[in-house]
């Protein structure tokens, strides 16, 4: 299995004020896709697992990979992250937590 190169990887997960927004803030993520300085990206909710160790208390995921420390930079002022941000994430989530990591 190829091992990634030249990734830079921002994961977040939001934890929403109202559980009934998790669809308006899914909708926020979606306008995400088409940032330019994304490789991939993936939206989630959490999989049905039970173990000790996981935590499935957030509600909402999103996990971007990038092709440089400098790709993720430009994505985070970005018009159309800025409206994410200002529009969906603080208005609707009472907490956001950020895991970003990088090649070895």
């Amino acid at each position: 299995m190829p091992i990634l190169q030249n990734t830079f990887v921002h994961h977040v997960h939001f934890w929403l004020k109202n559980k009934a927004d998790k669809d308006k803030l899914i909708e926020g993520l979606n306008i995400l896709i088409p940032i330019p300085h994304i490789r991939d990206i993936h939206i989630g909710v959490p999989a049905d697992t039970d173990r000790d160790v996981i935590d499935r208390s957030y509600d909402v995921s999103l996990l971007i990979l990038f092709d440089s420390p400098e790709a993720q930079e430009a994505y985070q002022v970005d018009p159309t992250h800025v409206i994410f941000a200002e529009e969906y994430a603080k208005p609707l989530c009472n907490k956001v937590v950020v895991v970003d990591s990088v090649n070895i």
